[in-house]
């Protein structure tokens, strides 16, 4: 059975939706980490093709803090610069999680080992 234009057209806003949401949160977790960061550090968001990257930013240098992914808000630890670790540290889109992250996150990236 094929599907119907507004089946389709209905799955695609909900797709939509959920990586909206994603990019929202992600945007939350960096706010949140600026505001706990000693003063002269900031957080960017750099968006790959499947993650975005969240980049610790200070005076002399940049590093990765976290990947998540956009289609599904699972949160990873850093591996290296281009690369997460394997192993899935929270999901964005559980709002018990969500509000962990919020509430816990630190500069240091210690609420990233649970």
């Amino acid at each position: 059975m094929t599907a119907t234009f507004t089946q389709f057209q209905s799955e695609q806003d909900a797709k939509n939706t959920n990586q909206l949401n994603v990019t929202k949160w992600t945007l939350m977790l960096c706010d949140a980490l600026t505001h706990a960061a000693p003063e002269g550090y900031h957080y960017q968001i750099v968006s790959g093709r499947k993650y975005h990257k969240i980049v610790m930013v200070d005076p002399t240098q940049r590093s990765s803090h976290a990947f998540i992914d956009k289609k599904t808000g699972e949160v990873y630890k850093s591996a290296s610069w281009f690369a997460p670790a394997k192993g899935v540290r929270f999901d964005l889109r559980l709002i018990t999680d969500r509000e962990y992250l919020l509430s816990s996150a630190d500069w240091a990236g210690s609420y990233l080992y649970k």
